[in-house]
């Protein structure tokens, strides 16, 4: 039977999203993180004092009231934005969800209690000749050049997210066809297009690493290496590309998800299907693809305006 202190409950849901839901680990430390900042604030509030201690450590989900939700709300209004509430409302709400579906507890306390409406927010994106400006400005001389050059390619050419890069081995690129694989959240496989440009690139850095560092591609490694051999992790080319990016002159941030937003503007711009770009992006929803609409719809309207002879 599970315990029914809050701490192990959360414990359990956790473990749940790991086991039975399939969710990242990076996921489950996020939930995780942001129940951790709750629970604290419901022991300061409530339980400070060390006789109550005791009280504590039986203290569970179904002493959870909404007047304890609304408390919690009130403090994160002072210093938080309004998606930064949303989102650790999201994680308490989605652990009560899994309180009442196992009977742990009846009636959720969450019923109540109202999301905060967030501001639409463009997501950053570059534009053509910033995105081709700062692909032009990585060299082909060294090995780190070919590499660096490869990853925004790729990046750019098919609009996979930084971890779903990081996490290709050399078997996931099918040169032949054009195509890599790449395993996204919820551990859900997918299949992406790449442009010959990506491919290539690709295929100039395996080349350079065989003969450099003696690590052939018929070897099923991870794709992109660090300068020690190992993986190169998400953070790490979050800095490369920061770092990219101030050397051209870019005078915006760049951020590797910002690179999935520009291929997502870019191929709505172009006139892809949205269906075909939330497929492409690997997006379990419409409306999260739905995002990039806009930046497209002012392009749609500035044509309108240009070439319609009655506007």
């Amino acid at each position: 039977m599970m315990s029914t202190s809050l701490k192990h409950q959360i414990a359990s849901f956790i473990e749940s999203l790991l086991s039975e839901k399939g969710y990242a680990a990076n996921t489950c430390r996020a939930y995780l993180h942001d129940l951790e900042e709750w629970v604290s604030f419901i022991n300061d509030i409530f339980f400070s004092g060390k006789k109550d201690q005791s009280r504590w450590d039986r203290f569970g989900a179904d002493q959870i009231d909404s007047l304890m939700i609304r408390g919690y709300l009130g403090f994160l209004n002072k210093k938080n934005k309004k998606a930064t509430i949303a989102r650790k409302l999201s994680a308490i709400r989605s652990f009560f969800r899994y309180l009442v579906k196992h009977g742990i507890i009846l009636d959720n306390p969450l019923d109540v209690i109202l999301s905060p409406k967030q501001e639409k927010t463009i997501p950053s994106y570059l534009t053509v000749d910033d995105m081709f400006r700062l692909l032009d400005s990585i060299g082909n001389d060294t090995l780190l050049d070919l590499r660096n050059r490869a990853i925004f390619e790729t990046l750019y050419s098919s609009g996979i997210r930084v971890s779903e890069l990081s996490g290709m081995n050399t078997f996931d690129v099918d040169f032949n066809r054009c195509i890599i694989r790449v395993l996204g959240k919820g551990n859900k496989e997918r299949v992406v297009p790449i442009g010959e440009k990506a491919k290539a690139a690709i295929k100039n850095y395996r080349d350079r690493l065989a003969i450099e560092a003696g690590i052939p591609s018929e070897e099923n490694t991870p794709l992109f290496l660090n300068k020690n051999g190992g993986r190169l992790t998400t953070r790490s080319i979050g800095r490369i590309l920061e770092k990219t990016a101030k050397a051209c002159g870019l005078l915006i941030p760049v951020s590797p998800h910002a690179l999935r937003h520009t291929f997502a503007t870019h191929m709505l711009d172009a006139g892809a299907d949205l269906r075909v770009v939330q497929e492409l992006l690997g997006h379990k929803s419409l409306s999260t693809t739905q995002k990039y609409t806009h930046i497209s719809i002012d392009k749609l309207m500035e044509t309108y305006d240009k070439t319609h002879p009655r506007r």
